[in-house]
């Protein structure tokens, strides 16, 4: 096994090579959806919006999820350290398990907030401003608290800010929560191999944001189990693959540039490799270039139009001037000529 066979293969199931053409074969893209989930909104993007399989589909799969989450086939939540997430309905008791924060110590305001979503059947954040004797953060930060907790769900259908939220057990009585998440951690492990093809204990703790210990805890299991074995690849370090996959023979990475933000599943995973790498630079996106991470878009943020200040790459001087139109294409896939400068490539002034 060697790093471009893996690399070769993680891109072609992303559907980063070949991505997804009919926007009607729903099933096709909740298995994909699947694969990736829990799928964040795209990092900076407005309250309310929906998930979005970034460079995995030909056509804007905006209307598709926003169909899905409407039908309440996609489920708001809190997943991965607490961060907004959606998973598919059927995967909600297996992401819940895994990721859900009981509260310790309930308190004067969440009971209050909770009686009151419970009695209403359903009632909106500005509606508990109204009836509840709290200050508006407060009940901010409770239903936050309760959220991650899976005591309460918000029904996002829309980019309304205004959303419903709801008591989760009277929504999905049938969900029951192990105390042993370990077989659940497990499963999840399981999908989330099937997507990156191979990945580090270190990137598994950077992508889900739990704890080392479980990690490790379901890694055993499946070892024992002989889903999965530990492998020492060239070029990456010791990690785990699918015993399944342990005869990939694509070892032709195909030459391609795709910028991704922080929500992506790829960056997820290589967050904490990341940051380092990039450390002290403000990091609008990063760039994978041929299936790893050798650029990133510099820039300050901001809720309108915003200059790129520099795109900074890791590749050879040739390989730089070489691909020069190659990576600012792909960046002005997301930063249009007409709103965003970009003001230097590899620190040289355009």
């Amino acid at each position: 096994m060697n790093k471009e066979k893996i690399i070769c293969e993680r891109l072609q199931r992303q559907k980063l090579i070949f991505p997804l053409e009919n926007s009607h074969d729903i099933r096709e893209y909740k298995e994909l959806f699947q694969q990736l989930q829990p799928v964040a909104p795209v990092f900076n993007s407005r309250p309310g919006e929906a998930p979005k399989l970034v460079h995995r589909t030909v056509f804007n799969d905006t209307l598709l999820s926003e169909g899905l989450r409407k039908k309440h086939q996609l489920v708001k939540g809190r997943f991965q350290g607490g961060r907004v997430g959606y998973v598919l309905e059927e995967d909600l008791g297996l992401y819940s398990t895994i990721f859900r924060k009981p509260v310790q110590k309930i308190t004067a305001l969440h009971e209050e907030v909770l009686s009151m979503i419970q009695s209403s059947g359903g009632i909106s954040k500005e509606q508990l401003k109204e009836e509840l004797p709290f200050k508006a953060k407060e009940i901010t930060a409770a239903l936050k608290r309760l959220q991650e907790a899976f005591l309460v769900y918000e029904s996002q259908i829309d980019t309304d800010w205004n959303t419903g939220w709801f008591d989760f057990k009277t929504e999905w009585p049938e969900i029951e929560w192990a105390e042993d998440t370990v077989p659940a951690v497990a499963e999840m492990l399981l999908r989330f191999l099937d997507a990156a093809v191979f990945a580090t204990l270190d990137q598994m703790t950077s992508w889900s944001q739990l704890k080392r210990k479980t990690i490790q805890s379901a890694l055993t299991a499946l070892m024992e189990s002989e889903a999965i074995i530990k492998i020492e690849v060239d070029g990456i370090g010791e990690g785990f693959m699918q015993k399944k996959d342990l005869h990939l023979t694509n070892e032709e990475i195909p030459q391609s540039v795709f910028m991704l933000d922080s929500s992506d599943f790829l960056v997820r995973a290589e967050t904490d490799e990341l940051k380092e790498k990039f450390k002290g630079k403000e990091v609008l996106q990063y760039l994978l270039i041929d299936g790893e991470f050798k650029g990133a878009v510099l820039g300050h943020w901001r809720i309108g139009p915003h200059d790129i200040e520099d795109i900074t790459l890791y590749l050879g001087e040739e390989e730089i001037e070489t691909r020069k139109e190659e990576i600012i294409f792909a960046v002005r896939a997301g930063y249009p000529l007409e709103t965003t400068r970009i003001l230097h490539f590899n620190g040289e002034q355009l």
